[in-house]
């Protein structure tokens, strides 16, 4: 399932950049290029995510439907 998120790439003083997603609080990328700060946000992002979903399994109830909701 992909997704689409927004990056925010800004140069860093030692001549990396850094990535960040306003929608995903804590995933952060860096690179030496622009690209590679966003590829490096992009892996970020989806650990943060699946670190997510398995936070949420471990702590619903027994009595808790799992579901799939789209939106945008």
């Amino acid at each position: 399932m992909k997704h689409e998120f927004s990056a925010i790439v800004e140069p860093g003083d030692d001549g990396w950049f850094i990535a960040q997603s306003p929608e995903v609080p804590g995933a952060n990328g860096q690179g030496r290029t622009p690209g590679e700060a966003v590829e490096d946000l992009s892996e970020a992002i989806t650990l943060v995510l699946e670190y997510l979903r398995a936070e949420a399994a471990e702590s619903a109830s027994p009595a808790a439907i799992r579901m799939l909701v789209t939106a945008g």
